[in-house]
């Protein structure tokens, strides 16, 4: 009799392989947390210049709605304040993790980066931008689920460089061993975690021979560690043709500083734009998460007044967070909401083709809340 029965049921799989209809018995996964493990967790929240504090505003409003177990100790920065509170240091060092509006970086002026500053004072080694096509949202390009992964101490952005004399100025480029082999770790770590199959090393070793050479060295020994990740190198600006023009063909993506800014503000733009595109920086203690392309991150002057700031990306970056601090069911949750929202296409901001404010997405996102 049990015999006929799974005969029928294995037909009826075979005429419609979706089993969606057997009303099959869900099976149960128990979660066995830690004590303690389930008490509300402090972040620390910078809410920033521009649209920061708007969207900022947008994810305080979702959590609260899901009754996430987090709450904020927020504190007032702005990009032109000499450098960063220290209280505010204090802050994420104690909590480990923070939410962050875009911080405004003069131009020029010898004025340095508050984000900079933070990512050297917390060692914050690793930039993580996750660039992939919404449901519903039109893109020119299909199947794209990029994940670059960015060296976030040194390079370029480690501000070495100084006049010689009048008219000429001498810029540093450093790269280390130690900071090379630990983002290549770190790349092939998230790789084999997140079941990606291969990781592509960008550089310029053409030109930069000791430079760029040290970093695709350190790349490949990682590599042989991870035989089951296929490893590949590309020059950089093959790279972003080749990300405009067949963008699938990349999986996870590893780069050196300055490169990881320009290829992944790239990539984010093929998928759907700044405004959707998760991120976050993260070292061996801390975590920042923001924004995750970080062209326009602070809107202009326009969207400001009117209040029409894309929520979604910050949104998407505080699902991230959510795992981080090991709460995956309410990630869960808020990630699905978005992405439904999105689909649906009745609420999305000016830079998705939309007309709706960034208070009439927040309230669909609360809406859709399973």
């Amino acid at each position: 009799m049990a015999t006929r029965r799974s005969l029928s049921t294995l037909k009826r799989l075979l005429r419609n392989p979706d089993p969606s209809h057997l009303h099959l018995p869900r099976r149960p996964v128990t979660y066995m947390p830690r004590p303690g493990d389930g008490a509300p967790r402090p972040v620390t929240l910078i809410p920033g210049d521009g649209i920061g504090p708007l969207v900022t505003g947008a994810v305080q409003q979702v959590m609260e709605a899901m009754h996430a177990p987090v709450y904020f100790e927020s504190y007032e920065v702005h990009g032109d304040m000499a450098s960063v509170p220290p209280e505010v240091i204090e802050s994420i060092r104690k909590n480990k993790v923070c939410l962050k509006g875009g911080l405004a970086t003069p131009v020029g002026g010898g004025v340095s980066s508050l984000n900079m500053q933070l990512r050297k004072e917390l060692d914050l080694f690793a930039s993580l931008v996750h660039c992939f096509n919404l449901p519903g949202l039109p893109t020119r390009h299909e199947n794209v689920d990029i994940v670059v992964i960015r060296e976030n101490t040194e390079g370029e952005y480690s501000g070495l460089e100084h006049e010689v004399v009048p008219g000429v100025v001498e810029s540093l480029k450093v790269i280390t061993k130690f900071c090379s082999e630990r983002i290549a770790k770190y790349a092939f770590e998230y790789a084999y975690l997140n079941n990606r199959k291969q990781v592509t090393a960008v550089h310029k070793a053409n030109i930069m021979k000791l430079a760029d050479g040290l970093f695709l060295e350190s790349c490949r020994e990682v590599a042989t560690k991870y035989p089951g990740i296929k490893y590949n190198e590309i020059i950089v600006d093959n790279c972003c043709m080749q990300l405009v023009s067949k963008p699938e063909q990349f999986d996870v993506m590893v780069t050196p500083n300055l490169y990881g800014n320009l290829v992944a503000n790239t990539a984010a733009g093929i998928a759907g734009g700044t405004g959707v595109m998760p991120g976050g920086n993260v070292g061996a203690d801390h975590a920042i998460f923001e924004q995750g392309a970080s062209a326009g991150n602070v809107g202009n002057e326009k969207i400001m007044e009117q209040k029409m700031a894309n929520p979604v990306a910050l949104l998407l970056s505080s699902a991230m967070m959510l795992r981080h601090l090991q709460f995956p069911s309410f990630a869960d949750r808020l990630e699905t909401a978005v992405k439904r929202v999105i689909e649906e296409g009745k609420y999305r901001t000016k830079d998705l083709g939309g007309t709706s404010s960034t208070q009439e997405v927040v309230d669909a996102v609360i809406s859709t809340l399973d």
